[in-house]
């Protein structure tokens, strides 16, 4: 995983515009208003060959007890524990505050790289007067204006000097990673321990016991696989206690990371829009995917037909979604724990999966037969030719007149079609279409 750089320091001294400035684009809101960034935003930088993440805090106010402010004070102190680089912003237009004071003290505690940057110094009256900062404490400042960029060069060629060394990567590159992620409490270090058949995870009924992400070697018959047990999640709306927002960080890279998803499903909360969000993250990154209904020894009724009940449910509130495998598991008694690994197996062959062209030509002049194109402004659409020009993930490439008049539920209909004739179980499959 990439080094974490935070930004932190009390309200309005310009931490969510230099953050933008980072990231390269508009992504935290900036206003004025005090305690606009409440919950923490994060993104990736570039710099000198090394990407990092960058995140941006709400502002630090040590004494206030209000509610919003305790919970900045909250994800600042995890934001210093868990970054590699901090970056202290203080505001050269209102000068050394009792609460800048007040924030350095804590950072200078820490046994970590802390920069000093001095923000709004937008000329160079402005860029002498930061140097009042050097009161505080550090030993080197950096003097910048968040929003035309001044200063930032440098300020960033020093926080890529204080970055720890990349390590080099231990697990062998080819070995297939399989990421089990899901909200807290729902099993997921359970379903590793379990596989794993020893206690290589901490599992607690305490939600969010699983800050990192944790990677483990299996043997599973002749296969050797790579499993990410990741932190847990809640709904946004519940993002309050300070250990939350890492844990999103951190799933949503274990879920770049992994070749295959596996979502489990606490069978008896159900599904709700979190679980969504990691579907369609997990879509998105065009991951394979399976959903493992955990906790199944605890339905009253087990029988086929509830599973189905289950499936349509899940389906119905994933629409177009439905090639994503369901199983039903429990981590607790080991009951089809092994599907898991079998499953995802599955959709890593269906992932490499190549069609010959001719085949897949073939293909498309039958389901040309058995549903027309549509003709669009007095032409009719044809499809000329179709080759699959990647694999893992699968990605499908048509030539055809006027791609951009083809409507969205013909290619549903490709899709669908696609899926009948070849698999591709759990797969997400990418079409383009271009002018032939």
């Amino acid at each position: 995983m990439s080094a974490t750089v935070s930004i932190v320091g009390r309200p309005n001294v310009g931490k969510s515009t230099l953050f933008n400035r980072l990231v390269g684009r508009r992504k935290a809101i900036v206003h004025d208003e005090y305690g606009v960034t409440r919950d923490r935003h994060y993104g990736e930088s570039f710099w000198n060959g090394r990407t990092f993440s960058v995140i941006d805090t709400g502002g630090y106010l040590p004494d206030k007890e209000d509610v919003i402010t305790a919970g900045i004070r909250e994800q600042v102190h995890l934001a210093i524990d868990e970054s590699d680089v901090i970056l202290f912003v203080v505001d050269t237009e209102t000068g050394v505050t009792d609460l800048d004071k007040s924030v350095s003290k804590i950072l200078r505690e820490q046994d970590k790289p802390v920069l000093l940057v001095v923000n709004k110094c937008d000329n160079e009256e402005k860029r002498l007067e930061g140097y009042e900062f050097y009161s505080l404490g550090f030993d080197e400042l950096f003097t910048v204006s968040s929003i035309n960029g001044i200063g930032t060069g440098e300020l960033l060629d020093k926080v890529v000097e204080s970055l720890p060394e990349e390590k080099a990567e231990k697990d062998t590159p080819d070995l297939p990673k399989i990421a089990f992620v899901g909200r807290p409490n729902v099993g997921k270090s359970s379903l590793m321990n379990a596989l794993l058949k020893h206690e290589r995870c901490i599992v607690t009924e305490i939600p969010g016991t699983t800050r990192d992400a944790v990677n483990s070697k299996l043997q599973y018959g002749d296969k050797t696989y790579i499993l990410i047990d990741t932190a847990g999640l809640r709904k946004k709306a519940k993002v309050r206690e300070n250990i939350e927002f890492y844990s999103t960080v951190r799933t949503d890279r274990s879920i770049k990371e992994a070749d295959v998803v596996v979502l489990i499903l606490d069978a008896m909360q159900g599904f709700d829009e979190q679980d969504k969000r990691i579907l369609r993250e997990a879509e998105k990154f065009n991951k394979g995917i399976v959903i493992a209904l955990n906790k199944w020894d605890l339905v009253p009724d087990k029988t086929t037909n509830v599973l189905k009940e289950f499936e349509q449910y899940i389906y119905g509130r994933v629409q177009t979604l439905e090639y994503i495998p369901i199983i039903s598991i429990s981590a607790l008694t080991g009951k089809r724990i092994d599907k898991v690994l079998d499953i995802s197996q599955q959709v890593i062959e269906e992932r490499s999966k190549k069609i010959p062209t001719p085949q897949l030509n073939d293909f498309i002049g039958k389901i040309l037969k058995e549903r027309s194109l549509p003709v669009k402004r007095g032409k009719q659409l044809k499809i000329q030719y179709a080759t699959q020009v990647k694999n893992n993930p699968p990605v499908f490439k048509f030539f055809m007149n006027n791609p951009q008049e083809l409507p969205p539920n013909y290619r549903r209909f490709i899709e669908n079609r696609l899926r009948d004739q070849f698999g591709f179980t759990g797969v997400p499959i990418t079409m383009i279409f271009r002018q032939k």
